[in-house]
């Protein structure tokens, strides 16, 4: 389970990613021509067999005309942390 969980962020991103070049309407071929690269890594990244740099995201915003909006979010909790015992 946790390694699963460990991958959350890198599928978020490739499901983000997807999102973006579908609503601007673009197929992986034409994306891949206009951020300099090839269709079979555009590929790659949609399905999470490669793991795209820090800068591909700007790229792919800067080829879809879209804006690139990062965030940071405290992880969910299943159940509320106990305290201590130790040092209560």
């Amino acid at each position: 389970m946790a390694a699963y969980e460990a991958l959350d962020h890198e599928f978020a991103l490739a499901k983000a990613m997807i999102l973006a070049r579908t609503r601007a309407r673009l197929s992986q071929t034409q994306l891949a021509e206009k951020m300099g690269t090839d269709r079979a890594r555009i590929s790659r990244w949609g399905s999470g067999a490669a793991s795209p740099t820090v800068e591909t995201p700007r790229r792919m915003a800067d080829a879809t005309g879209m804006e690139l909006m990062a965030r940071f979010k405290r992880p969910r909790r299943s159940k509320p942390a106990q305290p201590n015992r130790a040092t209560v």
